[in-house]
């Protein structure tokens, strides 16, 4: 199940998530993307373990997996995969410390990720990483000069190489 209420314009609540995943056997996790921490809270309060939470905010992971939660959806994933993958991991491993440290030092490039409308950004940042092509289709439009300049500068302080201008 999916709680993406900025792309949705609906928040599932933690209760009708539950009530959803006792009672829909296909239902075995959520995205959970409202960006309120109080809501995960409560929704891993009653959960109970009837469904695993995954982060869909990609600066709260270590937040979610703090409360429970079992990784991550993420967007800038496309860009850090590796890193991505280790803040996960270090987490579950026990290693909340160097997970962390991952989580703060993606965090501007995070928030370049979403200086506009997803997939816009990290399009872009594919394209400029020289990982694929950032060709984005109708009705969305190519990053404003503004975000390209946000989502370079977030790159590279990041230590990832631009390749394409």
């Amino acid at each position: 199940m999916y709680n993406v209420p900025g792309r949705t314009g609906c928040n599932i609540q933690p209760a009708t998530a539950v009530t959803l995943a006792k009672n829909v056997k296909n239902i075995v996790a959520i995205k959970e993307a409202s960006g309120n921490i109080s809501q995960v809270v409560k929704l891993a309060q009653l959960a109970d373990g009837c469904i695993d939470i995954y982060s869909g905010n990609d600066d709260q992971v270590v937040p979610l997996l703090s409360l429970g939660g079992k990784g991550v959806i993420s967007v800038t994933a496309n860009i850090i995969p590796e890193d991505t993958h280790d803040m996960v991991q270090k987490y579950l491993d026990g290693d909340v410390a160097g997970s962390l440290a991952l989580q703060l030092k993606a965090i501007d490039l995070c928030d370049a990720m979403f200086c506009e409308v997803n997939p816009i950004p990290v399009k872009k940042a594919v394209d400029l990483a020289g990982l694929c092509n950032g060709y984005v289709r109708m009705p969305m439009t190519e990053a404003e000069p503004a975000s390209v300049e946000k989502i370079r500068k977030a790159m590279s302080e990041y230590g990832i190489k631009i390749v394409n201008d």
